[in-house]
């Protein structure tokens, strides 16, 4: 199946069935995320994978009730670094440098011009960028369920805060930015599923300058 008809396929599912997902595929859609192109190569988010049936419900209470938390077989949530600081970019680059063989000799230049650049702007202002890099890596996971038949539903409709505080985020230095509950289409109590799949037409969509 090609990306494109992957997600024609793929619509956010309003209820599953309960299947549980293999964790050969939850495995393949957190290594397309980690995978994910990031800014300066920072991946300035994490994943939590919630599988636990009480934190579920926990979740569920600070996401408005949606039923697909509970449902679902995997629960993803999306959590990016709340600031960016010196220690957290050199140590992304010590690690690169050192997997790639080279000196941190042959990045601190530009290590420095990023050190400099993110420390002059405001904690809100770090974490929206972050949060950016989050969304990068949110879509990249989407798309790979979608290859692998696997139903999801993209969800920001939830008390970050709360939701921040229920998983101990704060203490390492996170906030959420988005979930995503991973299962299995419920053919027959999903009112969605059935419908088409509508879109803005390409030619009103794309801007072409020649």
């Amino acid at each position: 199946m090609s990306l494109i008809e992957a997600l024609n396929w793929r619509y956010a599912t309003k209820k599953m069935n309960g299947e549980k997902v293999s964790q050969d595929k939850v495995d393949q859609i957190l290594a397309a995320a980690r995978l994910a192109p990031t800014s300066s190569g920072l991946q300035p988010f994490r994943i939590i994978v919630v599988t636990n049936p009480e934190l579920k419900e926990k979740i569920k209470a600070v996401a408005y009730g949606q039923q697909q938390i509970t449902d679902a077989s995997h629960v993803l949530i999306f959590a990016a670094w709340d600031n960016y600081t010196e220690e957290r970019i050199r140590s992304v680059f010590t690690y690169t440098n050192n997997e790639r063989g080279v000196p941190d000799s042959a990045t601190a230049d530009y290590v420095n011009t990023l050190i400099g650049l993110y420390t002059n702007r405001t904690t809100e202002e770090n974490f929206h960028h972050a949060a950016k890099q989050a969304y990068i890596g949110f879509g990249v996971a989407l798309a790979e369920a979608a290859l692998l038949k696997v139903d999801a539903t993209p969800m920001e409709g939830f008390e970050s805060a709360k939701l921040d505080e229920l998983l101990g985020l704060n203490a390492q230095g996170l906030r959420s930015t988005t979930i995503l509950p991973l299962g299995y289409r419920d053919e027959a109590g999903d009112w969605l599923v059935n419908l088409k799949k509508v879109r803005t037409p390409l030619e009103n969509f794309v801007t072409e300058i020649k």
